[in-house]
């Protein structure tokens, strides 16, 4: 099943798109509600999390692809959760960086709260499966060492277009990244060094993992540069295709005092 994030009227709330015109509200407690046209909706980024959890470094073709020994831990790092946006929604380029990459993701959408969670219970904490975009200011990255500029940026994390909830294993899941039609990343969730199940489980030994909180988890080989005007998919068997544009910041930059 597919979930979406809808805005209608005043009202925010999970639905099912069905028949590709109408959304049908999933809201607790209520069995017998009318389904919405479509066009009268706005579709949302899927989650607003406490937390973006990202973890570098884990498909074995992308560590041979940058000559890096595979690590012995998962290696982990955050995005604020200022930096989502949804499907069709822009990435901005920041004036401050000339080396913008795309890292298409397997992202997963927590659904329970936990903590020092087993890798054989971590399917009871998994409300579902996303496609995401880990962007990220390479150049920056390279010059400040830490990520938190680098992945931070508003808009470096497209994420849905929805959430997939009916993956029972996504050890096998094909995943692309396709650059203006053109595909840039193709790889196997298989080449995962750490499985999303055992993602959790580190991570929730280290910090409690709370609904609507994003884990992702990790790129296959292929990453490479944005440009303006691109447009850019990450695309995941049985999951779905997360499209945005590319565009430059027209913003006006004050000068720092």
């Amino acid at each position: 099943m597919k979930v979406f994030r809808i805005k209608h009227n005043d009202a925010i709330f999970y639905a099912t798109h069905e028949d590709g015109n109408v959304f049908k509200p999933l809201i607790a407690g209520q069995h017998e509600l009318e389904t919405i046209p479509a066009d009268k909706c706005i579709i949302l980024p899927i989650v607003v999390p406490s937390k973006i959890i990202c973890v570098g470094l884990n498909y074995k073709e992308h560590a041979k692809e940058l000559n890096m020994d595979m690590p012995k831990e998962p290696m982990i790092f955050f995005k604020p959760p200022s930096a989502i946006i949804g499907n069709r929604d822009n990435i901005v380029l920041p004036s401050m960086s000339e080396h913008v990459d795309y890292e298409g993701e397997l992202a997963v959408v927590i659904g329970q709260t936990g903590k020092n969670i087993t890798p054989e219970n971590a399917h009871k904490h998994i409300f579902g499966y996303t496609c995401a975009n880990d962007v990220t200011a390479r150049d920056l990255q390279k010059k400040d060492k830490l990520f938190a500029r680098a992945k931070g940026f508003d808009t470096f994390a497209p994420i849905g277009p929805s959430i997939e909830t009916s993956i029972p294993d996504p050890s096998s899941l094909t995943l692309r990244t396709i650059v203006n039609g053109k595909v840039r990343q193709e790889g196997k969730t298989s080449d995962m060094i750490y499985t999303p199940a055992e993602l959790i489980s580190f991570i929730s030994r280290i910090m409690t993992i709370a609904p609507g909180d994003i884990i992702l988890t990790g790129t296959p080989p292929g990453i490479g540069p944005l440009t303006a005007g691109d447009e850019v998919q990450v695309d995941i068997e049985g999951v779905g295709i997360l499209t945005n544009s590319v565009v430059k910041d027209e913003s006006i930059q004050t000068p720092v005092q």
